[in-house]
């Protein structure tokens, strides 16, 4: 298996695009009853609207791409059939949350998602809500989904200049690594708080990387990638 690229990228130049996704519709029939059935699994599961990326490429610093609008159904399908040739690639953009005590911080997935129990950094693929004058606004996707999942505002933190790009097969990952004042312990207990707070949190734990130490299994690849690369840095 390729391990996943990393390379910096001054900012981002990303726009909606529309086109039409002919995997979604040469594959209507096969994607409903899959969702149907992963429906049944985790009801809480929506079907709702998401961007994907249909051409990209890096210039001069600048990551430009062009995104195409689907439905969650397809999404979600395309990417547990093993994410076939579809002339898409899953670009988010990701919080790295970095204590003053040097820690990462990474929210675990809850029963009711469709990534239970996996492992990474509070991020999301976009949807439309993240279109901005005809622009995919990732700063503020990732502030939006930093928000939602830890109850943290954006304003606490220092963001790092650039993005730090991950591609690691399917995905394309951009992260924006965020300093906080606050040491990693009082940081989770104070996202734990938000979380008890909420009906249905999306994440069920937060957990706190010190050091390679404290990799599991259930930390996707390019979130140990990023990890690797902040920890051999510090």
């Amino acid at each position: 298996m390729q391990k996943p690229q990393l390379f910096p990228v001054d900012r981002l130049d990303l726009r909606f695009e529309p086109k039409p996704w002919p995997f979604a519709d040469e594959k209507r029939a096969e994607i409903n009853a899959f969702f149907a059935g992963l429906q049944r699994e985790k009801p809480a599961l929506w079907n709702g609207r998401v961007l994907l990326m249909h051409r990209q490429r890096v210039s001069g610093g600048v990551f430009e791409g062009e995104y195409l609008e689907t439905d969650y159904a397809s999404f979600i399908a395309w990417r547990r059939w093993g994410s076939p040739p579809a002339g898409v690639r899953d670009c988010f953009s990701a919080a790295a949350v970095v204590s003053s005590d040097g820690a990462v911080l990474l929210g675990e997935m809850g029963r009711h998602t469709a990534n239970e129990g996996k492992i990474y950094f509070p991020c999301g693929t976009p949807d439309p809500s993240d279109i901005i004058d005809g622009k995919v606004d990732l700063a503020w996707s990732v502030e939006r989904e930093l928000k939602e999942e830890t109850g943290i505002d954006i304003a606490e933190l220092t963001a790092e200049p650039g993005w730090l790009s991950i591609i690691d097969g399917p995905l394309i990952v951009q992260v924006k690594t965020l300093r906080s004042t606050e040491p990693a312990n009082a940081l989770r207990a104070r996202m734990l708080a938000y979380l008890a707070g909420e009906e249905e949190p999306e994440l069920s734990d937060i957990r706190i990387v010190r050091s390679p130490q404290d990799y599991t299994p259930a930390m996707l690849p390019f979130v140990t990638a990023w990890l690797d690369a902040f920890f051999a840095s510090a």
